[in-house]
Order: structure tokens, then C-alpha cells, then sequence
């Protein structure tokens, strides 16, 4: 009995010394912290104070260290906030439903650049950057309220399973879609989704009484950032390649759409970055450096600290002895801006149009762990002249930011050269001797406005009431075996040639409730029968040369870019 006791005893005893040292360890360690933190505090205050004594860059340390020590000390006002509301707070609450809320309003007294993506939202974001995302290889227009397939790319998802350009998505899985008012946003969400996925379309063709059904296995889609390249002028040799935004495959695809304009016999190029937003910096350097030679500045970047990096042409480019022009217009913005900048900066060619956007801020993506990013701005792009691309903002008011072009409009800027005024302060000189300003945006070398002569009432009730899109959509029905069998520009005008479009149009917009007014026919024609045909040839040969050769004649900036190229004055000057 007495041996189980002492047992007993020896059992506790260990248990006792065993929780005893556990405690000991647990309190050094929790002491250990409070010394360490006392001890970091005390270094980071001795050098606040003796970096506060030197000037310049120095100062802005002292303010870092101080700032990390209000951290570590309890003093960081939004750090305390967050654990009082974790620790105190009468309800739980998920704190990402705060940090949600709490990082956009942050960023939000930034400039009007610095964002934040949710995790939900990351991918589409990012998708047209990347360069693929996963569908079924439509190309579609819903202006009708109904989805029309416009193109279908060859050997995607939809072409193998038999979609046809024409054909109307009236289901998706099950669901009406047509004439619902749905947003486009929706209507894509629907038919997109995981690789491998399926998803079940019913079509209606032609005057077919049925819907044709199929189910189609989505895949991965490429994304093209070249619309469309093509001889814009066969006598003169003059390309012409229109880029939407400057993706991760931006470079790859224009070097293949110059190669390919160079054995047609281009001798010439119009780039147009009219609408194009911007993108990846590597692009448009990569881009530049086609039609650059060795050693041209192309940009430099300027952050806080007034480190700068330069990029600079490599000379490995093989189109550095052909005209250049550049059309940009108020939406050009970034990396488009980038690359006017650079044309205009090196006397290497023309900037035609009207002033870009004024998007020079740097922004890097810092990722989180749940799939979200922070945006963050923390540096400004400069031209090779010194130019800053950035118009001018305040921190915290993106309002009056994004009310930028509705007074440019309103200050009539858009339609006049003569409205813009630039500071004798803005004024920059290239190598050359020519004058550049600053301010915000590229101004161009040609200032091209918005055209507004062809505008009449009768225009206006077609354009505005979707008729003249309608009515292509209508041509492109009944003539649907033509037009798949269209192959180049030459077939397609032969085909539209043999049609007498505007008459026909008059007589479709008259059964649409617009009666024919000619006076304003003489007065809008020219137009009329450019959009028509441009719409029509959206409608074949899988890219937008259709459409741009024939919107050419009514596009001042287009025909003055190719005036100026045969009068001589996109030579280069080196």
C-alpha cells in the first residue's frame, strides 16, 4: 500500500516539476519579448535621433523608424482599431468583411490609380492583360438584346461543335437570354467558366422553326491584342495594324503582324492606339524597340526618392528604317502613351489625333494571400524629353478626376485645337528642335477633331435607334454563304460592290418606323454606306480588316496619316 503511495507521490512530483518549467519557460520567453521589444525601441529611437540630425534623404528614415516604433509601441491608430474590434467588440465579426471595406477607402485618398482588386475579381481584371482565359470561342455583339455570333474562332470550342457566324443565342443551360435586358457582363459569366467545363448553348439559325442545340466543352481562349493588320495602301506600301492594349503576347503579335505587312511590301506603318487603355510596360518597350535604333531613350521612371530607371532601344529591332505614324486619341492612356511619347520625343515619325488621356503613374501589384492585390502607385513616367505623361490630381478626389473629359468636351477641345492652351513652362525641344509640351497627355503633332460634319437628324434616329446595325446584321443573314466565303478584303468589296446598300438601308430604316428625309441622306451618305459596309465586314474573315478598310474613308485621322505619308513628312530625321 505503501509503495503505491510513494508511486503516487513520484508521478506528481514529475507532473509538478514538468508544469513548473513549462510555466518558467513560457514566463522567460513572454519576458524575453517585452526586453526584446523594449530593447528594439530603444535602438529604434537612438536612431531616429541621430538620423534626424542629417538633412535630405536621411530625415524621410527617421520618419520610417519612427513609424515602426509606433507599431511595435502600441501607437498605430489603425493597428489598435483593428484589435480593439477583435478583442472588444459586443458581437464577432470576420475581419475580412472589414478589410474589405477598409483598404478601398484607404486607397481611395490616394491618387486615382492606386486600387484594390478582391480575390473574386482578380482573374477578370487580369484576363485581358494575360492573354487567355477559359470559354468557347465566340466572338459576339448583343446591341439587339440578343447575342449574335459575329465570328467563331477557327478550332475553338464553338467551331468544333458547329456555331456558326449569324446564329442567335436564345438559351444558355437552360436559361432565356434573349430580349431579357440582360447586361453584357451576365451574359458572359454565363457562357464562361473552368476548363473542361460544359455548357449547353440553343441557337436559333436563320429560318430554321427549331433551336439548334449544342454542348460545347470550354477551353482555353487567346486573347488578341492586334485587331487587325493589313496594307492599308498597296501603291504606296503603307501597313496599317491596329492594337487595342498592350498584353503579355502584345509584342509577339505585332512583330508577326510587321513581318507579315513587310512581305506584302510595307514600306510604310500607321500604328492606331486610338482607345487603347495601356498595359505591360516590357510590351511597349519590346514594341519600340522595333523601330528604334540603339541607344534612343525610350522612358524613364521617377519614384519617391528620385531614383530613376531608364529604358533604352537595344537595336536589335528590324524596322527602324520604314515611316512611322502614331494615332492616338483622349483614350490613349499608359503604355500607348509610352510609345507616342517615345515616336514624338526621337523625331522618329508622327503622333497624329488629339491629345491621349494623361495616364503616367506606375502602379505595382502587391498580392495577398486570399487571391486579392493592392494596385499601388509608386512612380511617374517621363518621356525622353523630361515630359511627366500624368495630368495633374488630387489626392482623394477622383471625382473631378474622372470629370477630366467631360470638360475637355465641354471646353470644346475635342473640336478644336485652338481650345488648348499650354504654359510657356510646358514647353519641352527634341534633338531635332521640335516643340513638345507637357502637362498631362501627348499632345500630337496633327491635331485631327472630332468630326461632326456628317451629322444630321435623320443620322442621328438610325444611329441612335440601332437601325443601321440592325440592317447589317439583317444583310449579313441573307447573304450569310457569301460571306463565309469571303477570304480577303478584295472578295469582300466585290461582294458589298454588287449590292446597292444605301437604297436598300433606306428602305429597311422606313419599315423601322424612320421615314427617308434626303436632304439629310446627301448630307450623312458618306457615312452611312462606311458603316455599313464596316459592319458587314465584322461579319467575315475572323479579324476587324473588313471593318477598318472600309470605315477608312470616313476617318480623317486614317487619311491624314496617309496623306502625310506620301507627301514625305513621317520621314525619319536622324
Amino acid at each position: 500500500m505503501e509503495e503505491k503511495k510513494e508511486n503516487k507521490r513520484r508521478v506528481w512530483l514529475g507532473v509538478a516539476i514538468a508544469v513548473g518549467l513549462a510555466c518558467i519557460v513560457w514566463i522567460s520567453i513572454g519576458i524575453g519579448r517585452v526586453i526584446e521589444n523594449y530593447r528594439t525601441r530603444v535602438i529604434i529611437e537612438h536612431l531616429s535621433n541621430q538620423i534626424g540630425t542629417y538633412e535630405d534623404g536621411m530625415a524621410e528614415f527617421a520618419t520610417e523608424a519612427k513609424a515602426l516604433n509606433d507599431i511595435m509601441s502600441g501607437n498605430d491608430k489603425l493597428l489598435q482599431t483593428i484589435l480593439t474590434i477583435r478583442n472588444n467588440y459586443v458581437d464577432p465579426i470576420p475581419l475580412d468583411t472589414l478589410y474589405e471595406k477598409a483598404i478601398p477607402a484607404l486607397l481611395s485618398e490616394l491618387d486615382p490609380h492606386s486600387e484594390y482588386i478582391p480575390a473574386k475579381m482578380f482573374d477578370r481584371v487580369n484576363e485581358s492583360l494575360e492573354g487567355e482565359f477559359d470559354g468557347i470561342g465566340i466572338v459576339f455583339n448583343a446591341l439587339t438584346d440578343t447575342i449574335t455570333v459575329l465570328n467563331v474562332i477557327p478550332q475553338g470550342p464553338s467551331d468544333k461543335a458547329g456555331v456558326r457566324p449569324g446564329d442567335r443565342i436564345m438559351l444558355i443551360d437552360g436559361q432565356e437570354v434573349a430580349g431579357k435586358g440582360l447586361a453584357q457582363d451576365s451574359m458572359v459569366r454565363l457562357m464562361r467558366g473552368p476548363r473542361g467545363s460544359k455548357v449547353k448553348l440553343s441557337v436559333k439559325r436563320g429560318a430554321l422553326d427549331k433551336y439548334v442545340d449544342f454542348t460545347i466543352t470550354r477551353a482555353p481562349i487567346e486573347l488578341h491584342s492586334v485587331e487587325t493588320a493589313f496594307i492599308l495602301d498597296k501603291e504606296a506600301g503603307i501597313g496599317f495594324v491596329r492594337l487595342s492594349q498592350f498584353s503579355r503576347t502584345s509584342y509577339a503579335e505585332v512583330r508577326e503582324a510587321l513581318d507579315s505587312l513587310s512581305e506584302q511590301g510595307m514600306k510604310s506603318l500607321i500604328l492606331d492606339l486610338r482607345g487603347n487603355g495601356g498595359g505591360f510596360l516590357d510590351q511597349v518597350v519590346k514594341i519600340v524597340n522595333e523601330i528604334l535604333p540603339k541607344g534612343d531613350l525610350i522612358v524613364y521612371t521617377e519614384d519617391r526618392h528620385k531614383q530613376r530607371i531608364n529604358e533604352y532601344s537595344n537595336g536589335v529591332g528590324g524596322y527602324h528604317d520604314i515611316d512611322v505614324v502614331v494615332l492616338v486619341d483622349e483614350f490613349s492612356a499608359s503604355s500607348s502613351e509610352i510609345l507616342a511619347g517615345a515616336v514624338q520625343d526621337n523625331d522618329r515619325g508622327l503622333v497624329i489625333g488629339r491629345r491621349t488621356f494623361g495616364k503616367g503613374l506606375v502602379q505595382a501589384q502587391i498580392p495577398f494571400a486570399d487571391g486579392s492585390a493592392v494596385r499601388l502607385t509608386v512612380a511617374r513616367y517621363y518621356t525622353p524629353t523630361g515630359r511627366s505623361i500624368q495630368k495633374p490630381y488630387t489626392n482623394g478626389d477622383e471625382k473631378s478626376y474622372q470629370m477630366d473629359l467631360i470638360n475637355r468636351i465641354n471646353h470644346h477641345e475635342l473640336f478644336s485645337a485652338d481650345s488648348i492652351h499650354f504654359d510657356d513652362s510646358m514647353k519641352f525641344t527634341t534633338p531635332k528642335g521640335r516643340t513638345v509640351y507637357g502637362g498631362g497627355g501627348i499632345m500630337p503633332d496633327i491635331f485631327i477633331p472630332v468630326d461632326t460634319l456628317y451629322y444630321s437628324p435623320y443620322y442621328n434616329k438610325v444611329w441612335d435607334g440601332n437601325v443601321l446595325y440592325r440592317y447589317t446584321l439583317d444583310f449579313s443573314d441573307r447573304h450569310r454563304k457569301e460571306l463565309d466565303r469571303v477570304t480577303t478584303i478584295e472578295q469582300l468589296d466585290s461582294l458589298l460592290d454588287g449590292c446597292d446598300l444605301l437604297e436598300e438601308f433606306i428602305a429597311y430604316a422606313e419599315r423601322n418606323g424612320i421615314p427617308r428625309n434626303d436632304a439629310d441622306i446627301a448630307k450623312s451618305k458618306e457615312v452611312i454606306k462606311a458603316q455599313i459596309r464596316a459592319y458587314i465586314g465584322r461579319n467575315c474573315m475572323g479579324d476587324d480588316a473588313g471593318f477598318y478598310h472600309n470605315i477608312y474613308p470616313v476617318d480623317d485621322a486614317l487619311q491624314r496619316a496617309v496623306k502625310e505619308i506620301k507627301r514625305g513628312n513621317a520621314k525619319i530625321k536622324r
